[in-house]
């Protein structure tokens, strides 16, 4: 299996959840750093969800362009507030590709206030 990196887009399966959890396959981002990604196989990701106009205010959100690079195929929002944990040896479907530096440094910024850390 690929090494699983910081910024990549894998599509992984976050079915059973419970409540207002996001379910279904779904693209996803890395957001753990690459020591801890090598390390065990419980790493942190923020879903990938369909963008919308209502979505794209939450300062929370942060918006993604589809490219060559990331493997989106439509325009999409990366949702920080559902930041969760999943073991991808269980969970990975696919590999789709990386974020840019850029879009990193914007999910940074979303996680920082997620959890209260600016």
């Amino acid at each position: 299996m690929k090494s699983i990196k910081r910024g990549m887009v894998i599509d992984i399966d976050l079915n059973p959840t419970k409540g207002s959890e996001t379910g279904k396959i779904r693209p996803c981002v890395v957001v753990t750093n690459d020591v801890y990604n090598q390390r065990v196989p419980v790493i942190q990701v923020v879903p990938i969800t369909k963008w919308n106009e209502k979505k794209s205010r939450v300062q929370t959100n942060i918006s993604l362009e589809p490219s060559g690079e990331n493997g989106l195929t439509k325009n999409s929002i990366a949702d920080c507030l559902q930041t969760r944990p999943i073991d991808y040896q269980f969970r990975l479907v696919k590999i789709r590709g990386q974020l840019s530096e850029n879009k990193l440094i914007e999910i940074d910024r979303a996680l920082k206030l997620v959890f209260d850390l600016i």
